[in-house]
């Protein structure tokens, strides 16, 4: 009588033991598949490694778009910074007409210090959007734009964006005054006197 209740148990406990085993295969699976937020890392390293990359043919830029105006009001401008240069450029209207173009030497180590000076202030962290949600065309009619990329030659390699209209936060999740007056210290504090003009 012993022997036949082992028998009955023993394929029962076989078929726990393997219930178990594809319970767990399925939830790893789940996890690979479903994991949520495993994505976002991968999209910020490829933003921070080429931020830290210190290539002759690396760059880091923020343009500034202010408020939607009449064409002869608008006003914008860029700061690009480069292991070889740093310049400051400030536009009139929708088509860009340069009203001032302010350029400076740099070199590798203080380029090193500046993209890693952005890197401790989260430059790189937020997904870039894609599509027409990527579109920042009459995004914040009132206020500013504010666009900050990682380049690579003449193209950009990650960009993320924001504004100062609170229905419009963009793309980009670091402090933007933080990272805007660490854009605006590379320039010289005498050269900087051509953004008073712009009003934004």
């Amino acid at each position: 009588m012993y022997k036949g209740n082992s028998s009955r148990i023993l394929p029962i406990i076989l078929v726990l033991i393997v219930v178990a085993i594809a319970i767990a295969g399925l939830v790893s699976v789940g996890r690979m598949i479903f994991g949520g937020d495993q994505g976002d890392p991968n999209q910020v390293d490829v933003g921070r490694e080429a931020l830290l990359n210190t290539s002759v043919d690396r760059s880091v830029r923020m343009t500034v778009r202010g408020p939607i105006v009449a064409d002869e009001q608008f006003r914008s401008y860029q700061i690009t910074v480069s292991p070889t240069s740093r310049q400051l450029v400030t536009y009139s209207g929708y088509l860009e007409s340069a009203l001032s173009t302010q350029q400076f030497g740099n070199n590798v180590k203080a380029y090193e210090q500046f993209v890693h000076a952005l890197d401790k202030a989260n430059m790189m962290n937020g997904e870039a959007f894609e599509g027409d949600k990527d579109d920042t065309r009459g995004v914040c009619a009132t206020g500013n734009v504010y666009e900050f990329e990682v380049r690579r030659a003449d193209s950009s390699v990650k960009r993320l964006w924001t504004s100062t209209c609170q229905g419009s936060p963009g793309s980009f999740k670091a402090n933007v005054e933080q990272v805007e007056t660490l854009f605006l210290e590379q320039i010289p504090e005498d050269a900087r006197e051509a953004l008073k003009d712009l009003d934004i």
